[in-house]
């Protein structure tokens, strides 16, 4: 039997595949990175190489989803349009029900609720995308603080330090992550965090700023996106870094 014919059928292992081939079109997305820092959080995000005659406004991968909730995806844009207008729906929904702005929490159990919906019914298949969502919880203790959530096809969702979704290099990127997470836990501010992105987009970006796009979102949901002459002048003094490095380390051989 074809086990990966059916989205509601597991295979003898244990497996949904369909969901396991969705989890695949995430991996062959771009590269997103999401970072916590002290009071802010980055999401950064590798921007593919387009048409030259195509508008690259109409392309985006960062998206806001309310006046202080941020999303950034990898996967199949067209399953995540879909994913996000329900979410600003929702969004709106639970404002005019309960006058309130609704929390970076409740949008992120949501959204995972609806993607694991589609992995749980006939005549429908998951949706092939993950995504890093950014907002502020209503609580005392986070004081306006922004949280980075992630969701995937499989409709888990979770609390991230930082994060890494989509692109063959993920598992590299987040290994970075964390050792540099590790070293400047007590300094994360927004220049070592939004650093820190690029350093980790780098990695697989060839043409430096033009290819990146970085949104900042701060206490209270205040949220800015980052022009590409001030992306360049971090990858420029990332690059300088380097290149000052390299003789250095000649030197001791």
């Amino acid at each position: 039997m074809s086990y990966d014919r059916a989205i509601t059928v597991f295979s003898p292992d244990g497996h949904l595949l369909q969901v396991e081939y969705s989890m695949e079109a995430v991996r062959r997305g771009s590269t997103v990175v999401g970072i916590q820092g002290a009071d802010c959080v980055i999401l950064a995000v590798e921007k593919r190489a387009i048409a030259k005659l195509q508008d690259s406004r109409t392309i985006r991968k960062i998206v806001s989803v309310d006046n202080r909730t941020v999303l950034a995806f990898a996967g199949l844009t067209a399953d995540a349009r879909v994913l996000i207008n329900k979410l600003r729906v929702e969004a709106q929904s639970y404002r005019l029900t309960m006058e309130d702005s609704p929390s970076i929490d409740y949008l992120a159990r949501y959204l995972a609720k609806v993607q694991q919906k589609y992995t749980q019914q006939g005549g429908v298949r998951p949706f092939g995308i993950a995504t890093l969502m950014t907002g502020v919880n209503d609580d005392k203790a986070s004081d306006g603080r922004p949280y980075l959530y992630q969701t995937d096809p499989a409709g888990t969702h979770s609390r991230w330090k930082a994060q890494v979704i989509g692109g063959r290099n993920s598992k590299s990127l987040r290994e970075f992550l964390e050792k540099q997470v590790e070293e400047k836990k007590d300094a994360m501010t927004e220049d070592t965090c939004v650093r820190m992105a690029v350093q980790a987009l780098l990695e697989v970006v060839d043409s430096g700023a033009k290819t990146m796009e970085i949104c900042v979102v701060r206490r209270y949901g205040k949220k800015e996106l980052l022009s590409e002459e001030k992306i360049d002048s971090v990858v420029k003094e990332i690059e300088a870094e380097q290149q000052t490095d390299k003789p250095a380390a000649g030197g001791d051989e």
